[in-house]
């Protein structure tokens, strides 16, 4: 882990008193985690709009009873250029399935393939989660309380 730096910002005070309470929602505890997290948010989206080794899940919620869906499914996913490393299936109900796919590959690939699977017919909803497997981010530090009111790294 790399040492850290600290930085100075300036913000609005009334943007400033947006993000504190979101980041209260959230339940951070500082500022810093806070603003590291939305860095490495827009690290992961680099890496996938560079074309990186990334990983993801596609998520899917269909109606298994539409005609020739599944075969369909199967087609798609048998003729993915990527990796499929996992496939987690659930029936919700009499007629609904939930289908989690954890994918890896190029960007542009795992993309393709949700929007591949999102646009069959019988699909009710489907999303693609992107994230990386974290080599160009660094890791999380831990914090400390001083006891004065403030968190420090």
């Amino acid at each position: 882990m790399s040492d850290l730096v600290r930085f100075g910002v300036s913000i609005e005070g009334e943007l400033l008193e947006r993000f504190d309470a979101e980041i209260k929602k959230k339940g951070y505890s500082n500022r810093s985690e806070a603003i590291r997290d939305l860095i490495r948010d827009q690290i992961v989206e680099e890496e996938w709009h560079s074309d990186e080794e990334t990983v993801g899940t596609i998520t899917i919620v269909y109606d298994h009873h539409t005609r020739d869906l599944s075969k369909n499914l199967t087609h798609i996913q048998h003729s993915f250029e990527g990796d499929i490393k996992s496939v987690l299936h659930i029936h919700l109900d009499h007629h609904n399935c939930l289908e989690v796919l954890v994918v890896q590959g190029k960007g542009h690939l795992l993309q393709a393939f949700a929007d591949q699977l999102v646009s069959i017919r019988g699909i009710k909803h489907g999303k693609l989660t992107m994230t990386t497997t974290g080599s160009a981010i660094p890791s999380k530090v831990t914090h400390h309380d001083h006891g004065d009111g403030h968190i420090h790294d």
